[in-house]
């Protein structure tokens, strides 16, 4: 398996070893483009990895907070609480850069930088850029790619 996310098409495409299409995922990558710079909040390009599965297990709709979950449950109301929080909600797939110099180490390492393909509320919108830097899915979409992908699995992030 590997997964490749289009930043132009706003998409994430999984593979299986032959090459063949096995999903296609509507996406949100970041409001400020491409970058992969600490403090940009770009989303990273290049070659990368799954370093870890989070959220295991856990119901749809949990928030995360550092990478552990809060114990709160998204809902409107939450929402409205917490205007200014970035959601990071039901599953994380943390992201690590393999090409040195680029997406890995010093002042442009995307697992440093905590960049994660992560669930999102439902109301916030695919198909156009939205994130602070990590790539966003509905929920529903992040329970099935979790599941369908293992740690180590290849990930390339274009422009195209």
């Amino acid at each position: 398996m590997h997964i490749e996310i289009s930043i132009a098409r706003q998409t994430l495409n999984l593979f299986d070893d032959s090459g063949a299409k096995v999903r296609s995922y509507s996406v949100s990558t970041a409001t400020r483009g491409v970058g992969e710079r600490k403090g940009s909040f770009c989303t990273p390009r290049g070659r990368h990895v799954i370093r870890a599965k989070i959220g295991a297990n856990q119901p749809p709709n949990t928030v995360f907070v550092g990478r552990r979950p809060t114990g709160e449950v998204y809902s409107p109301e939450l929402a409205e609480r917490f205007p200014r929080r970035d959601w990071i909600l039901t599953r994380i797939l943390w992201l690590s850069g393999c090409e040195p110099g680029r997406n890995r180490l010093g002042e442009v390492d995307t697992m440093r930088r905590y960049v994660y393909i992560h669930g999102s509320p439902d109301t916030a919108p695919m198909g156009r850029p939205g994130s602070i830097g990590c790539i966003r899915m509905h929920n529903a979409d992040i329970v099935e790619l979790f599941d369908l992908v293992s740690a180590h699995t290849p990930v390339h992030i274009s422009e195209d």
